[in-house]
């Protein structure tokens, strides 16, 4: 330390003073609020208060205004935008008009046509019925309205700005309603700073006026930007016409159509829609396009159904394509449950779940969902709208009772499970329990069929299922049997189909094969169980311990049975005689099954955990890349392929198998 420096304790360190923190609201002091008096705030200032929740953007104002068009019969509709709407929205229908005594009531707060009492809010069946779009909006905007009504000569116009609102006065106009809105937002510039760019506001203009476009088909709508035409639709379309229209032409052969008509007579429900094939799952759920009596709506109860209906079909955090229109009584559905109507309450939310995910499950089971070439192109190339599968477990059927052994010195002819398969009774759309499902066939491994090349037996590879026969058989060459398959390093298998060829993912598919088999036969019992000469001890996380109890009625419904051996080390001493035969190792599956419950945080008494873990299961019992099979092998797993539900995917999701149609083939060779 330098001569004539004074060192100082850490306390006497000269830091800098704390300014005294501000009030958010410097000029109104607490004690300056308590001493206000309660007074009734002005009409202006409720208009824009209610403006705050229903004029949220110039989107807003397009939905309020065509909703209004739409109640009153409109066949045609014209939107124009200037700026993104931000400067103008002009809405002219040819609906019935407002007559001319009637026109300053429109722009009252809270003044409608379509409710009288407190009774009509229980079955609202028009698109607009609070009455305070028109005076929300005209609080913050300059509006014009000009509207003719038959048998009147002429028009009639008024307008408002803020609170200032005109005397009517007569004008010249074709039968209809004229909506002109200005400058929105220019009597509040802190709200008007808030909104994006015009490109933004733009966009969600487009994106409500798609929507209204899609639930109203007979209706023509006409839709231009700064002069420019996005869109031009014919009235009188279909619903399938006018959403290929919207959605793009592109996407017609990836559609699914499905419906469902009075799925419950007493309330009337009916469905119909668009949904996509596994390959147009989306990163996020904006395209999923769901209307309820003609209303866009955002539901949970029939996103989850939606979602379910997908269970396996497609990866987790993917979502489904969709355009599904709902149509029930008014009755049935609470509409005034949001400020901006986005969103509904069922009366039967239950039923609802129900008829929305027979509708999807129904379309889905009836197409071939095997992805072409093509399509999985556009997959690994739009990093955007990436198109990958997400999975889920499909529901317990009893088709597939018998495609996996849990009993493996039970052997089991694929002619005899085909025609079992066929005659199983019709699949079930919920998850099946004992009282739900009939009784299966033993669960058995699969013989080659009897026409089948014989060979001498060879001993599986580490990993590989018995549910396959096995054959001993030369492993560099694969030429192609009479069935047509060729097995591409040892992963893949070639065949031909009438559109073209099909390439398997051999573990996948067999993945699939053999889950389906597990939850069905987990419907009826549970599984069979091995009793070990010795505990195995597993080592586990610490944190992992305290998962063993809650878990314990699950492990026991699979065959396993464990129990504490020290604070982190848990002994099983039987384990599952599926997994047993198939040679997975115990302590492998019980350190990713805690780490898997750890992870997910799933509840161990769900059908979901149980899933997940069948899914496991499956997973390392199945054949694996690498796994030579022999020609009766492939034959066996194909034909499986056949009758197997939800094949073309993976209880994961990822597709099984992909096609290479004839056409692109041709035009990959240059033949077309």
């Amino acid at each position: 330390m330098g001569a004539g420096r004074m060192e100082q304790p850490f306390g006497a360190l000269s830091l800098p003073r704390r300014r005294s923190p501000q009030p958010y609201n410097a000029g109104v002091t607490v004690q300056e609020v308590s001493n206000l008096s309660i007074r009734k705030l002005p009409p202006l200032v409720v208009n824009q208060i209610a403006a705050g929740e229903v004029v949220e953007r110039p989107a807003s104002v397009v939905k309020e205004l065509v909703e209004n068009a739409l109640d009153a019969g409109a066949t045609r509709i014209i939107v124009e935008l200037e700026q993104g709407g931000i400067e103008l929205i002009r809405i002219t229908d040819d609906g019935r008009g407002i007559p001319p005594d009637e026109l300053p009531l429109a722009l009252a707060p809270h003044a409608t046509s379509k409710i009288r009492s407190t009774d009509d809010l229980d079955g609202v069946a028009t698109m607009g019925f609070r009455g305070e779009a028109l005076a929300s909006i005209a609080s913050v905007a300059r509006v014009s309205i000009r509207s003719r009504r038959l048998p009147e000569p002429g028009a009639s116009i008024i307008e408002a700005e803020g609170e200032k609102i005109s005397e009517v006065r007569p004008g010249a106009g074709p039968p209809g309603t004229c909506v002109t809105v200005r400058n929105l937002f220019f009597n509040t510039p802190a709200r008007r700073k808030f909104l994006r760019t015009t490109a933004t506001e733009q966009g969600h203009c487009l994106d409500w006026l798609r929507d209204l476009a899609l639930a109203w088909p007979a209706v023509a709508f006409r839709v231009s930007t700064d002069g420019r035409v996005q869109w031009d639709l014919p009235s009188a379309q279909g619903p399938k016409e006018r959403a290929i229209a919207l959605l793009g032409r592109e996407l017609e052969s990836q559609l699914l159509e499905c419906h469902l008509d009075h799925f419950d007579d007493a309330r009337g429900l009916a469905i119909w829609g668009l949904v996509g094939r596994p390959s147009l799952a989306r990163a996020t759920s904006r395209s999923q396009h769901i209307f309820v009596n003609g209303r866009s709506v955002r539901d949970k109860t029939i996103q989850h159904a939606l979602k379910e209906a997908y269970r396996g079909l497609i990866e987790p955090g993917r979502h489904p394509t969709a355009v599904l229109m709902l149509s029930l009584g008014p009755q049935a559905v609470d509409v005034n449950v949001h400020p901006q109507k986005l969103e509904v309450r069922f009366r039967d939310q239950s039923m609802v779940h129900s008829g929305v995910l027979r509708a999807v499950k129904d379309a889905l089971r009836q197409a071939d969902l095997t992805p072409t070439f093509a399509s999985s192109t556009l997959r690994s190339s739009s990093h955007r709208d990436a198109i990958l599968p997400m999975p889920d477990l499909p529901p317990v059927g009893r088709r597939a009772a018998a495609f996996v052994g849990l009993t493996p010195h039970q052997p089991l002819q694929i002619a005899p499970l085909r025609e079992a398969l066929k005659t199983t009774g019709e699949h079930n759309d919920t998850v099946a329990g004992p009282s739900r499902i009939a009784a299966a066939p033993p669960l058995a491994r699969l013989d080659p069929p009897q026409d089948a090349p014989t060979a001498e037996p060879q001993t599986p590879s580490s990993g590989s299922a018995d549910i396959l026969p096995t054959q001993s058989e030369p492993v560099d060459a694969r030429p192609a049997t009479s069935r047509g398959l060729l097995q591409v390093h040892r992963s893949y298998v070639v065949t031909q189909d009438a559109e073209g060829i099909v390439i398997v993912d051999q573990h996948a598919l067999h993945e699939r094969v053999m889950f389906e088999a597990l939850l069905a036969r987990i419907a009826e019992r549970d599984l069979e169980s091995q009793q070990l000469l010795m505990p195995v001890p597993v080592e586990v996380e610490p944190a992992h311990m305290a998962l063993l109890e809650p878990l314990t009625p699950l492990l026991r419904r699979i065959g396993i049975c464990a129990e504490p051996l020290g604070p982190r080390t848990i002994g099983v001493h039987a384990f599952s005689g599926f997994l047993f035969e198939r040679k997975v190792e115990p302590v492998e599956f019980m350190q990713d099954l805690f780490d898997r419950a750890a992870a997910d945080g799933f509840a161990p008494d769900s059908e979901e955990a149980l899933r997940d873990v069948l899914d496991m299961m499956a997973c390392k019992a199945a054949v694996k890349a690498g796994d030579h099979l022999a020609d009766a092998q492939l034959a066996a797993l194909m034909e499986l392929r056949e009758d197997v539900e939800r094949s073309s995917n993976c209880p994961h999701g990822r597709p099984t198998s992909i096609r290479l149609t004839l056409r692109e083939l041709e035009r990959r060779f240059g033949r077309s």
